[in-house]
Order: structure tokens, then C-alpha cells, then sequence
């Protein structure tokens, strides 16, 4: 099982290779659910780890819905990102109706080509996540969802999560829960859902809080829940 962990300074994405997790989400601002690293810090990290960098490209928090600037600005860090050498993008876009933007999608998708790309939590805010799913599965590109299954922590939205990673089984598509999970709660989550991707920000981090680095021992632990 895959285990993505969020980075936002290079000793997280240093640690997170020497404690072995499979992947970063290289982001800043954690507690506004992430924003687009400065292009020093892709830059470093890409260069500084063999394992996978994806990149959040998200220009600011104050919604998912992008006009014609916020789109050229990520069009622009997505060039910048694909020449740095890093593994992926980490997207997502809605209308002012709560469904998926496909025009700002698939122009962000068009300039990801030869990337990984992720959906974002965009997606946990959605009017309806069946109806979103469906759009999404229409575009190969997109190789993983990242949720918490509904607008909250993945722990509260379990149902939900086993109803989106059973419609994806068979698909291109892997559903990642992550959001609020925690080690101490880890085994009956995993057990009801059995992922091929789990997402951890805070809850793999010392003491759980966003001031410190990431947790050898929690990473560890993980491990010995989802062998």
C-alpha cells in the first residue's frame, strides 16, 4: 500500500524518503489545505530525493473555482513543475455550481501531459461526489482521487469511502482517503476499506501538530496496520 505523506519544507520531504514513505504532496500552508510551493522548494526537493514529488498547484484558499488569472497562473507553475522533473501535479476545479470545471480541468490536464496528477479535496466539496466521480473517470490522466469521502475528517465519511473505492476497483482510478486520519484510529478505517493509497498530513507529524516534523515511529506504525 502506497503511503503519501504532505511535505512542506525539505527536511519533511528528506525525512519522509529516510523514514520510507512512498511518496510526497509538496505543499505550503498545511492549515489552508495547501497552496503551490515556491519554485526554490520543488526545485530542491526534486533534486534532493528518488522518491516521487507531487506537486500541489492551487494558487490561493479562497475557493476552488479559478477564473481566467488563477487559471494562467497555474498553467504557468504546471510548466514550471514539468521542468523541474517532478512525479505530478496535485489539482482540482469546480464551478460556482459545486460540479467539476472540465473547461479549467482539461486545460490544466493539458498542460500536465506526462505527469501524475491527483484530484484534490476539491472533491470533498462537491453537490454530489457520485455525479463528480463519473466526470472524473472520463479523464485517464487523472490516476487518484485524494478524499475524505464528504466535507470533514476521512474517519467520519467511512461509508462513503468504501462506496468510491468499490466503484473504482476495476478502473484506472485510486480512491486515497486522507484528511484527519490519525495512527491511534488507523486499523478499523483501513480494515472496512482496504486502500491502495492512504494521505497523511498532521497525524503521521510529532505530537500531531502542524509545527513539527514528520514521525519515524508513526510511519512505522502505519506499516505494521496495512501489511
Amino acid at each position: 500500500m502506497l503511503i503519501e505523506v504532505i511535505g512542506t519544507s525539505l527536511s519533511d520531504v528528506l525525512d519522509a524518503e529516510k523514514y520510507h514513505a512512498d511518496r510526497v504532496e509538496l505543499c505550503q500552508s498545511m492549515m489552508e489545505s495547501g497552496l503551490t510551493p515556491s519554485y526554490g522548494l520543488i526545485k530542491s526537493a526534486v533534486e534532493a530525493v528518488d522518491i516521487p514529488i507531487n506537486v500541489m498547484v492551487r494558487p490561493h484558499s479562497n475557493s476552488f473555482v479559478y477564473d481566467e488569472h488563477d487559471l494562467n497562473i497555474m498553467r504557468e507553475d504546471i510548466r514550471a513543475i514539468k521542468s523541474l522533473g517532478a512525479n505530478g501535479i496535485v489539482i482540482g476545479s469546480l464551478t460556482d455550481r459545486g460540479t467539476v470545471d472540465e473547461d479549467v480541468l482539461q486545460r490544466l490536464l493539458d498542460e500536465a501531459d506526462g505527469l501524475e496528477v491527483t484530484f484534490h479535496r476539491a472533491f470533498d466539496f462537491v453537490r454530489d461526489q457520485k455525479e463528480a466521480l463519473e466526470t472524473i473517470l472520463t479523464y485517464e490522466q487523472i490516476t487518484t482521487i485524494l478524499t475524505a469521502g464528504g466535507d470533514g475528517t476521512a474517519s467520519e465519511f467511512v461509508e462513503n469511502l468504501v462506496e468510491l473505492h468499490d466503484r473504482t476497483k476495476d478502473t484506472h482510478l485510486t480512491i486515497m482517503p486522507g484528511n484527519g486520519l490519525r495512527v491511534d484510529e488507523l486499523k478499523p478505517f483501513y480494515q472496512a476499506i482496504q486502500p491502495k493509497a492512504l494521505h497523511f498530513g498532521t497525524g503521521i507529524r510529532i505530537d500531531q501538530t502542524y509545527a513539527n516534523g514528520i514521525s519515524e515511529e508513526q510511519i512505522k506504525k502505519i506499516r505494521e496496520i496495512t501489511c
